[in-house]
């Protein structure tokens, strides 16, 4: 029996965000590579984080070698499905727009897993609502959460939409001691711990959490609130200049970029997961899921489509974005409370190991792709 033939056109590390971890979990995923015959292309044009969004004649050299491998796979290959990860604003829009019409032009069925959002702020731009108009046209939808629809609901019928969250990979070995912290009668930390973990980008809630954690402090709560990332628009100096002006050094720290097992060793070390994200992109945050297999309770906002991953007194708290006051309030009943932490705590590793998995994750993609093919 032939295998049916699926271009992947997505993003693919370096460097490293949420699309691009998910682009390359699929790349190497063995259940989609042994289901379909697969070809990809990575969409990526920056080096490095801090090379996205800046102009240069390497990212044109780059899109060029884009286009021209995406028309040769359409010719020499003849996919029966292109899977898109496209950026649907903006000059990443535009850019992508030019490819999904080079695969239309050759009558491709497509189908777009949205990592991002932001139509419904620029649809009412007449060259943007014409273009989604005719980019959007006849094409499937993959999309996080259910949250994230409206975003495309002018354009795009609920027929035409799948939901397939993300997913991370999880080693039972190396998480049981987590859970297993909870059980000790003896766990009771005389400093709570809370954990930020993403890029210092200010829309990320870093100041948020800091003025939540000026006014715990003022109430004399014992925790302690480490930060772990790159720098992006918040600068190691500005973030301990902050830390400084709010005389918090004894109760804050930043320890700038963690990777592998030291970021592990940090996430089972915590004892609260604070997120209070408004960045305008926010879809499905990675981090969250990786809190949430560490068996932490999160903190974190109705951005995107966090509502589906924590659910309010069940697995974490949601707060209102930009608002410190409410913060300190949801996280000073968390370090007061370890019984609520490990009640928290526990179910948010259930629900992760129910829902976000990476072999949840490829499953369920698998799923959706054979549905769009129609085949068993």
């Amino acid at each position: 029996m032939h295998k049916s033939k699926i271009l992947f056109i997505l993003h693919l590390p370096p460097p490293t965000h949420g699309s691009s971890v998910v682009g390359k979990n699929i790349q190497r995923s063995t259940l989609i590579n042994d289901t379909f015959h697969c070809k990809y292309v990575n969409l990526n044009t920056s080096k490095n984080t801090t090379d996205i969004g800046k102009r240069s004649i390497y990212k044109v050299f780059i899109y060029i070698s884009i286009l021209l491998h995406t028309f040769w796979h359409a010719v020499t290959f003849r996919p029966h499905l292109c899977y898109f990860a496209i950026t649907i604003k903006g000059i990443g829009f535009y850019k992508d727009s030019l490819v999904v019409l080079l695969l239309k032009l050759f009558g491709i069925k497509l189908v777009f897993h949205l990592h991002n959002k932001g139509v419904t702020s620029r649809q009412h731009k007449y060259f943007d609502n014409f273009l989604y108009k005719v980019i959007f046209k006849n094409v499937t939808f993959v999309l996080l959460s259910e949250y994230l629809y409206p975003d495309i609901q002018k354009y795009v019928s609920r027929d035409s939409v799948y939901y397939c969250p993300n997913g991370i990979d999880f080693e039972q070995q190396n998480t049981n001691h987590i859970v297993d912290k909870f059980n000790e009668a003896e766990y009771r930390p005389k400093t709570v711990k809370i954990l930020f973990l993403s890029n210092l980008i200010e829309t990320k809630g870093v100041y948020v959490l800091l003025d939540a954690c000026k006014i715990l402090h003022n109430q004399r709560l014992n925790f302690r609130c480490t930060f772990v990332g790159g720098e992006g628009d918040i600068t190691q100096q500005k973030i301990c200049e902050k830390i400084r002006s709010l005389n918090m050094n004894g109760s804050i720290q930043y320890l700038g970029k963690k990777y592998g097992r030291e970021k592990e060793t940090i996430y089972s070390e915590t004892d609260i997961f604070a997120f209070p994200t408004f960045y305008h992109n926010e879809c499905f945050p990675l981090v969250l899921l990786e809190a949430m297999k560490h068996s932490l309770p999160v903190i974190s906002t109705t951005e995107g489509g966090i509502r589906s991953i924590v659910i309010e007194g069940k697995t974490g708290f949601l707060v209102k974005k930009g608002n410190p006051e409410e913060l300190a309030k949801k996280l000073r009943i968390l370090i007061t409370n370890p019984t609520l932490r490990q009640t928290l705590g526990s179910a948010a590793r259930i629900k992760f190991e129910r829902e976000y998995t990476i072999s949840k994750f490829e499953t369920n993609l698998v799923q959706i792709l054979k549905s769009i093919l129609n085949i068993d």
